[in-house]
């Protein structure tokens, strides 16, 4: 029986450990047929280690999504791989350490650049580098972690998942013509390497602990890489500027 990716072609970033939901997505879109594209930075050699570990083997390219001239190389290099694309996974998010941690009254504007470049314009510019590959229509969809709230210790990714957000719906708007989809999945906190970077991490992941409807397991990103994969797929053929939750319903919980 085939996969719902079955003939579909997808560019996944952020595969930087085999613990990160960017891996799972990775492995579950091969598993379900798709012919996958690896980008990594600042170490492609770290990933193509990690990608060994995948079901079948992947091509890495290197990809800062700050870099324009980075940006401006994507089309050439997917299309000699690949020919075009169906899918875009946006899993990139990054914050100085002054702008995480309970330091949000004194965090540097710099740094809260960085944070909104990095973790929100990004999606837009990765999006628009890949649009031409994707003549048929496609699907993009990227990684939140639900802005709604104030969360301990997130400080200034806070204001940057929000950004995110708002930007996946405007590209939702933008793209809706050319038969391009823009999702988002809010997963819950898991053991990621995104995760070990935040000071005070265990804090907000007890969270979860008290609150999730399902059992939640931080060391499982699988259950977010299925959602990130059924999202790529054709069963969500009219869905777009959607956030589909998988934290275990936390998300409902008022107290």
């Amino acid at each position: 029986m085939s996969g719902i990716l079955e003939g579909k072609r997808v560019l996944i970033t952020g595969v930087l450990m085999e613990s990160s939901i960017a891996f799972h997505t990775a492995k579950v879109a091969q598993e379900q047929g798709a012919e996958i594209i690896l980008t990594a930075f600042p170490r492609p050699t770290l990933t193509e280690r990690i990608a060994r570990k995948l079901p079948r083997p992947a091509k890495v390219i290197e990809l800062d999504v700050t870099n324009d001239e980075h940006l401006a190389r994507v089309e050439e290099l997917v299309r000699a791989e690949l020919g075009g694309l169906d899918g875009v996974v946006h899993s990139i998010g990054f914050a100085p350490q002054d702008a995480l941690g309970g330091n949000f009254l004194h965090t540097p504007f710099e740094s809260v650049a960085t944070a909104m470049h990095v973790s929100a314009f990004s999606l837009k510019s990765l999006t628009t580098a890949c649009l031409p590959l994707m003549q048929n229509g496609g699907s993009v969809v990227g990684l939140t972690f639900d802005a709604q709230f104030a969360w301990p210790q997130y400080d200034w990714m806070g204001p940057a998942k929000a950004a995110l957000e708002a930007t996946s719906r405007y590209l939702a708007r933008d793209l809706g013509k050319q038969n391009v989809r823009c999702n988002l999945i809010s997963a819950g906190p898991l053991g990621s390497m995104a995760a070990k970077s935040i000071p005070g991490f265990s804090d907000l992941a007890k969270v979860w602990d008290e609150r999730s409807p399902l059992e939640w397991d931080m060391a499982d990103p699988e259950p977010a890489g299925r959602g990130v994969v059924a999202l790529l797929s054709d069963f969500f053929p009219k869905t777009t500027g959607e956030i589909v939750h998988v934290d275990g319903g936390v998300h409902i919980m008022g107290a």
